[in-house]
């Protein structure tokens, strides 16, 4: 019996980021990383970091640092070293050579004005402006002793069609594609045959990008086509909008991913939001990231472009900071902090903050915030009450903070007890209860708002508690 055939196996899931080193970690590129990231984990793949930095005029070392500490604080892990692009020049030239050799790329000739010319020419008769150049079929008998860039040797006739596992099937008929520089005059690659080398060479087997390069998937198709390798699948999100649908910019949010850092955003919150900006599982709008691994998919990934909202992204980080472990929403504030050049707490003020940060976590919807809800165990006496503080503070207020202290010295120190004596003393005074908790928050935080003034007695104690409300009275 003739055992059945065998079905080949499947390729591993490769992908990866490819950054150019010319500015910040936008966040268009971050959520594109992060696409790439979760798709490699939920399929056991590889995520490759690859620096695009063949333009040597305008990448700089620095710019490659901070890509690298966005991607960090992110916790996008790349699997090995991050690849340089213009390290790999020599290796580019070579498989453009072979090219030339097989008859898929010829030498070109055309000056700049030449083709400005010729472009000039078809703009005044109504034709396309596609430059379609003499050399392509010259014979090398006629070529001339001048500078020449390599020209791909793209089909003419036809229809290239893209599978693309976002937008569908994409086609373009090839007359309207141009024949592609390969190497520039100088000898140098361009970036559209160093992509497809790369992605090539480091056995990309998805390409996860911006809609922005669909129409580069065609033209890069026809060099995996002339090198006889298997195209990966493609796979093109739509950009992110703001929220007036309008392409994003600054006033949107189109902002460098340590801004974001910087703003007090922790990690988590940052990849939940990304990942919702123009993906979905579902109605889910909270998710940790383990839950992101596990649903992502490419099917999953809209058409529309997404839209940047600040609303929606506070709304997230708050709930992660209600969930976060105490000790790791310690380490974010750490790392904030030195993020932005602030002083470091001291041993004193973090062991304070960890034991209030059950209560201070509930309402803070970024990590500045909830170190400034934790000013009343921070700071120490006496205590320069703010503005708002300060009216509460007026002398009949003061009064009854006075006649309140001596009921506290020997109250039981519990939430409900410290409640039931508060609602009487408001009784005896004739007041609402809202009349002594209000002085009594800016006697005790200096502040107008706080954490309920219940958990700020419990959080500073009895001794602290009669201390700061005997230098209020003064």
């Amino acid at each position: 019996m003739t055992p059945a055939p065998k079905t080949p196996a499947a390729k591993p899931v490769v992908t990866r980021f490819a950054p150019s080193p010319t500015g910040y970690l936008h966040i268009g590129g971050a959520r594109t990383a992060l696409f790439n990231w979760l798709f490699a984990r939920a399929n056991n793949g590889r995520f490759l970091l690859r620096i695009e930095d063949t333009d040597r005029a305008r990448s700089t070392p620095e710019a490659t640092e901070t890509i690298f500490a966005g991607m960090k604080w992110l916790g996008l892990d790349w699997d090995g070293e991050a690849l340089s692009q213009a390290a790999r020049a020599a290796r580019h030239v070579s498989v453009a050579q072979q090219m030339l050799a097989t008859g898929h790329a010829y030498k070109c000739f055309a000056t700049k004005e030449q083709i400005e010319t010729a472009r000039a020419s078809a703009r005044a008769e109504g034709r396309p402006t596609l430059f379609q150049s003499p050399w392509r079929e010259a014979d090398p008998a006629t070529h001339p002793d001048a500078p020449y860039v390599l020209r791909l040797k793209a089909p003419r006739t036809g229809v290239i069609t893209i599978k693309d596992a976002v937008q569908g099937k994409v086609s373009w008929k090839c007359e309207t594609l141009d024949d592609l520089v390969l190497l520039r005059a100088d000898g140098s690659p361009t970036y559209m045959l160093a992509v497809v080398v790369d992605d090539h060479d480091m056995e990309v087997s998805h390409i996860i990008r911006g809609d922005d390069h669909l129409s580069n998937a065609a033209r890069q198709s026809f060099i995996y086509q002339a090198m006889g390798w298997d195209i990966p699948t493609f796979a093109h999100i739509p950009l992110i909008h703001g929220p007036d649908g309008k392409k994003l910019s600054k006033r949107h949010g189109a902002l460098g991913v340590e801004e974001y850092r910087d703003m007090g955003y922790p990690a988590e919150a940052m990849r939940n939001y990304l990942a919702r900006l123009g993906w979905s599982h579902g109605n889910d709008e909270f998710f940790t990231t383990e839950q992101a691994v596990e649903w992502f998919s490419l099917d999953a990934i809209g058409k529309s472009p997404a839209r940047f909202d600040f609303k929606k992204l506070d709304n997230l980080s708050a709930q992660h900071i209600r969930i976060m472990d105490d000790q790791r929403l310690l380490h974010a504030i750490r790392e904030f902090r030195r993020a932005t050049a602030q002083d470091a707490l001291t041993s004193r003020q973090e062991d304070a903050l960890l034991r209030a940060m059950p209560v201070l976590k509930q309402r803070a919807k970024k990590l500045p915030e909830l170190v400034d809800k934790a000013h009343f165990i921070l700071t120490k006496r006496p205590i320069k009450p703010d503005a708002a503080a300060s009216q509460q503070l007026d002398p009949v207020s003061r009064g009854m903070l006075n006649r309140l202290t001596p009921r506290l010295r020997n109250a039981s120190w519990t939430h409900d007890d410290l409640e039931t004596l508060l609602r009487d003393f408001a009784k005896a005074e004739d007041v609402k209860l809202g009349k002594v908790a209000g002085p009594l928050r800016a006697a005790l935080t200096g502040r107008g708002a706080s954490p309920s003034v219940f958990d700020v007695m419990l959080l500073i104690g009895r001794d602290e508690t009669i201390h700061r409300l005997e230098d209020a009275a003064v």
